[in-house]
């Protein structure tokens, strides 16, 4: 697909920001694995959170291309910021989605100034990407709710100023058992497990939080009462699988540059180490996943922003640029041989990167999962979320039917 003039500004403007305040930090985020706090404000006070956010509320109003591109860069410098910026959007959807008015007007603007972090927590450690089998609770008592458990996984959980939960109000397994509840990070009653580091994305957090008996008035509530599978599901397919697929693409692009550059400068046998037919074989492959991928991207996320039902296309994007990138970094390593083990070379940094992007918002197996059912017609009747997200939006407007419809339909 062909750019418009504000999405290659855009573009220019992150690779620039890159450069100079990126790229010089990553040996030391390697080094350090911890959370990158002071580049994560950073990155926010460039307004860059906001990308989706309208403008009424002081956001960007630019959209799910230009949401990519944005991810893109940044992961292509570094995947923990990419990692970043991609788990701010999942929190600010549910704002932007299911919202009220008033906790629009209180969030949005400070999300879109980069003084607000937002997150989604959804998984729990017994339950996975089973959703319904969550078991944190929130139990009504005299205008406030009362919340427990434990929730996993939560991305920017220990630089997140605002935590979006999903937890069960209602007994049973049935789809309107869940609801969700914005949970501001200084609230008595919710802590925070010491951040690990983990195998890859060190800079990133993406950690545990903890409710014992917090307490948060019912305001706090984020839509309807039995919205929170909604809320869940629509966040991980419309924003949490076009946004790894972005992070995915970025640590592709890199893979790609840095072993090009690798290849070319080594010599064997008197000539470049990239001539050599099996390195060639290899450099082939991965720039053409790497082509395939990004059109899979894009295609995808400029019918989220045209508004059409397009859940399938944002799931095989996922899964086929999470595939590839995988693939590519390990013929990556294989290009480098034992180069490759040097952190100094950065390809085993992407290589770990790269294995990062398989569970979040549905592994691979579930969307192949999804994708059997639209060749199947397992799926049934029920409307897309990009479908009731494209309605929805159109409601903001003056202009649709009720998105409660939309939101029955697909539970």
């Amino acid at each position: 697909m062909k750019l418009t003039q504000e999405q290659t500004d855009l573009c220019q403007q992150v690779r620039e920001f890159t450069e100079a305040e990126i790229a010089p930090r990553v040996e030391t985020m390697e080094a350090a694995r911890s959370v990158e706090r002071d580049l994560a404000a950073l990155i926010a006070r460039q307004g860059w959170i906001g990308v989706t956010i309208g403008r009424e509320f002081g956001g960007m109003g630019a959209g799910h291309v230009a949401k990519s591109i944005l991810i893109e860069e940044l992961s292509r410098a570094s995947a923990a910021m990419g990692a970043m910026a991609q788990a701010s959007q999942l929190g600010t959807a549910m704002i932007l989605h299911f919202g009220s008015d008033e906790q629009k007007r209180t969030w949005l603007p400070q999300i879109a100034a980069g003084a607000c972090l937002p997150t989604i927590a959804v998984t729990e450690p017994g339950c996975g990407s089973h959703v319904l089998g969550m078991e944190a609770t929130a139990r009504h008592s005299r205008g406030e709710y009362v919340l427990n458990g434990q929730k996993c996984f939560v991305g920017n959980s220990t630089i997140g100023d605002v935590h979006g939960i999903v937890v069960r109000t209602r007994r049973g397994g049935g789809p309107r058992s869940l609801s969700a509840f914005l949970v501001e990070s200084d609230r008595p009653g919710l802590s925070l497990v010491p951040h690990r580091p983990a195998m890859g994305l060190h800079g990133f957090a993406f950690g545990e939080l903890v409710l014992d008996n917090c307490r948060i008035p019912a305001a706090n509530m984020i839509g309807e009462p039995g919205d929170g599978l909604a809320v869940a599901y629509s966040s991980s397919v419309l924003y949490g699988r076009p946004n790894l697929t972005a992070v995915a693409l970025g640590i592709h692009q890199a893979v790609v540059d840095t072993t090009s550059c690798f290849a070319q400068q080594q010599q064997r046998y008197g000539r470049p180490l990239a001539e050599l037919p099996s390195v060639e074989q290899r450099l082939g492959t991965m720039e053409a996943s790497l082509m395939a991928g990004r059109v899979l991207a894009y295609d995808a996320a400029s019918r989220l922003d045209r508004g059409e039902s397009c859940d399938d296309e944002l799931a095989n994007a996922k899964l086929q640029n999470v595939t590839w990138v995988r693939d590519s970094a390990r013929m990556a390593m294989e290009a480098h041989g034992a180069a490759g083990l040097d952190p100094a070379r950065g390809i085993e940094r992407l290589f770990r990167d790269a294995q990062h992007m398989w569970p979040p918002a549905g592994t691979g197996d579930i969307q192949v999962k999804r994708l059997a059912e639209r060749v199947t017609g397992e799926r049934g009747q029920h409307r897309q979320w990009s479908e009731m997200l494209s309605a929805s939006l159109a409601l903001a407007a003056g202009a649709a039917p009720s998105s409660r419809n939309g939101l029955e339909a697909l539970t």
